[in-house]
């Protein structure tokens, strides 16, 4: 770094938690002009394959028709918890 260059006043980690949860582009530069570029994924992000995101667009979608199937599943809610297990879902 440059010492003409001043952060005073600076948010160390600013962004961070934006791209934990949303995720974040890398694009690195070739010597050529060209370059590539590669989507890092958050800690909370969940990919959809083509076929399954036509039918859940967003994530509102997504939760409504996991919190169905857990319904009709409450012995694997019942085993997570007895196993120490919180589960953020509450029915």
């Amino acid at each position: 770094m440059k010492r003409q260059y001043d952060f005073t006043g600076g948010a160390h980690g600013k962004y961070i938690r934006t791209s934990r949860e949303e995720g974040y582009t890398i694009r690195v530069y070739h010597d050529d002009g060209t370059f590539t570029e590669k989507r890092a994924l958050g800690e909370k992000a969940v990919v959809l394959e083509p076929d399954v995101w036509e039918y859940f667009p967003d994530s509102k979608s997504v939760n409504r028709a996991l919190r169905a199937l857990i319904s009709i599943v409450p012995e694997k809610r019942k085993v997570a918890v007895k196993k120490g297990r919180k589960s953020e879902y509450k029915m």
